[in-house]
């Protein structure tokens, strides 16, 4: 066999070998197209994925919502804060915060309510240890103003006017350093509600 014909039969088993591993790729892909939708269907579809509080989380989850999270932050969070962090803002923020958010993320030297505890993810404890201090008030503002989905974190832009929100973020970034005022209304015991009784005639 001459040399030419060698270098032809080389280059066709080359280009032949080259085809095959081009088609397995490309099947190997198409089934992974098919088989992934399907098998994330199998998953939610026979109640094989975790959906109770108590369950540990799903594969993923916690990356997946934390970048979605962050992702979102970037491109929405408020640039400037409208809002001083004086002791008038500081106190009405926890005013606001002891009413709509210590259920959820306590008191100062408080336990922890059933609700807190009964909820998944849990809720970080604001008002000890770092709670939020490090984050930039913007960013605790769009978490009060939008909420966060799946979370058990509600939105509260329907409920406060944007200076509470702001009051309430400023309180949350500031918690390390509250004025004895703020202080005093977050370890107050709460006000029992005014018992009504029918005056009978």
């Amino acid at each position: 066999m001459a040399c030419g014909e060698v270098g032809k039969l080389v280059f066709t088993i080359a280009f032949i070998t080259k085809e095959k591993a081009h088609g397995k790729v490309l099947f190997g892909v198409i089934v992974g197209l098919v088989l992934v939708p399907l098998a994330v269907y199998f998953y939610f579809s026979r109640g094989i994925a975790p959906v109770a509080t108590s369950a540990p989380p799903m594969p993923f989850e916690k990356m997946f919502a934390r970048m979605a999270l962050h992702a979102r932050l970037e491109k929405e969070i408020p640039k400037s804060v409208p809002v001083a962090a004086d002791d008038n803002s500081l106190t009405g923020g926890a005013e606001i915060y002891k009413e709509h958010c210590a259920v959820c993320h306590g008191l100062p030297g408080q336990p922890q309510t059933a609700i807190a505890e009964g909820m998944f993810p849990k809720p970080p404890k604001l008002m000890e240890g770092k709670g939020v201090t490090d984050d930039l008030p913007g960013e605790t503002y769009w978490k009060v103003a939008g909420g966060i989905r799946m979370t058990g974190m509600p939105g509260f832009e329907k409920k406060l006017s944007t200076t509470q929100m702001w009051q309430v973020s400023l309180l949350c970034a500031n918690a390390d350093k509250l004025p004895a005022t703020a202080k005093q209304i977050l370890v107050a015991a709460p006000t029992a509600p005014a018992v009504q009784t029918e005056v009978k005639k």
